[in-house]
């Protein structure tokens, strides 16, 4: 395996690498990256595999590659610096700073409610033009448009890419610059963090490009599936498939700020913007906000998108437990401790921070795996970083000591 794995580790953490190294060995790994920091340093970086089937070409230090969800944490954490400062307020009408977003029964839409999944535009009804979601002003029409699926506020339900066009605009109309901009300014920048939402025109970097999970046989079909196939009105199928024909590795779709689903970076560049929550030193955002963005604020026994258990923080995912679901394409979780908070991406990809125990984490890859949230790949490292730090069990539904 010390061909295929680069990098380094602190000896503490020689099972997570062994899991990493099982990854490609004996779980369909392609190319990854993990990263860690515990109390501000970096014990663990470690990459490993090709860039794509094709070419063959080495994983390298610098690749990397669409992390599709986990943009939504860089995303709402543009939020929380903007309420940090007192210029975005959580309990406001999103109407105080987006009159043109009040339509169609909108109007008592919160600030909050946006964060929580709760605001009712997880999905569009009417088709995406083609390249849609490239185009962010023809993207907030559509969000102004659109009628609520629910009565805003009264449950939630994952709002996959349209969190990034909802809280995002938020971020747009307050600061004076693209979602994109900001991050960059306020967060990547001064960090030195590797993470874009939307790259430069002159970005020269190795994007590995994301590989589908293939179906396999005797894989248990999931709700959210049985939806999307079954029912093309519903919002599982028109959250999933109506997107203009959007290719994450398509042309443009680098350069597009696509904050629910196009952020850029690796497990470094996640470790590094999660690494000051971790340690929680106000570098950021106040201790005070990191508090809150530590807490559950919504959860539900079936979201109205995912149709299994959720928790959230503002913005953020929580520690998700589903494994004792009837069934077995429902068992989708992600067990991270339970003051963390960060989020997955499509396929299997995780960042977060557990300011409790100072720790900051991620995972990216570009084979993609089965279900929602994360699979073995990456809930391995995530138990082998846990126990690392003396962390007993997550058979509560979150790590804890």
């Amino acid at each position: 395996m010390s061909g295929i794995v680069s990098g380094t580790n602190d000896p503490k953490f020689t099972e997570l690498r062994e899991e990493f190294e099982r990854n490609f060995a004996e779980r369909g790994e392609s190319g990854a990256s993990v990263c860690l920091s515990l109390n501000g340093e970096k014990l663990v970086d470690l990459w490993g595999g090709v860039v794509d089937q094709g070419s063959q070409d080495p994983w390298q230090e610098d690749t990397v590659s669409v992390v599709f969800s986990c943009t939504k944490a860089a995303t709402a954490l543009c939020a929380h610096i903007l309420i940090d400062r007192g210029e975005l307020d959580l309990n406001a009408l999103v109407t105080d700073y987006w009159p043109g977003y009040g339509k169609h029964g909108k109007d008592k839409t919160t600030v909050a409610m946006m964060l929580n999944h709760e605001s009712a535009l997880p999905a569009l009804r009417e088709s995406v033009k083609d390249g849609g979601f490239l185009d962010w002003d023809y993207m907030i029409s559509r969000m102004e448009d659109e009628e609520p699926f629910w009565e805003p506020g009264t449950r939630n339900g994952y709002h996959m890419v349209n969190f990034g066009w909802t809280v995002g605009e938020l971020v747009r109309r307050v600061s004076g610059k693209s979602l994109g901009t900001f991050f960059r300014d306020e967060v990547a920048g001064p960090l030195g963090a590797d993470f874009w939402i939307g790259v430069p025109d002159d970005f020269d970097r190795t994007v590995a490009p994301v590989m589908p999970y293939a179906p396999q046989p005797g894989d248990a079909f999931s709700d959210f599936i049985t939806a999307l196939m079954s029912d093309p009105t519903s919002i599982q199928a028109l959250a999933f498939l109506n997107g203009g024909g959007w290719t994450p590795d398509g042309p443009g779709s680098y350069q597009a700020e696509i904050g629910g689903a196009g952020g850029i970076s690796n497990a470094r560049g996640q470790v590094t913007m999660y690494t000051p929550l971790a340690v929680n030193d106000g570098s950021l955002v106040s201790k005070d906000r990191v508090a809150h963005m530590s807490m559950v604020t919504t959860a539900t026994r079936q979201d109205a998108t995912l149709l299994i258990p959720s928790r959230f923080g503002p913005g953020f995912m929580k520690s998700m437990d589903n494994r004792g679901l009837a069934n077995p394409g429902n068992r989708q979780s992600a067990i991270i401790g339970d003051k963390a908070f960060g989020h997955v991406g499509a396929g299997g990809s995780i960042g977060f921070a557990d300011p409790e125990c100072g720790l900051a984490f991620s995972y990216t890859m570009t084979q993609m795996g089965n279900g929602i949230l994360l699979n073995e790949r990456g809930q391995s490292l995530i138990d082998a970083a846990y126990r690392a730090i003396g962390y007993r069990t997550n058979a509560p539904g979150a790590w804890v000591r």
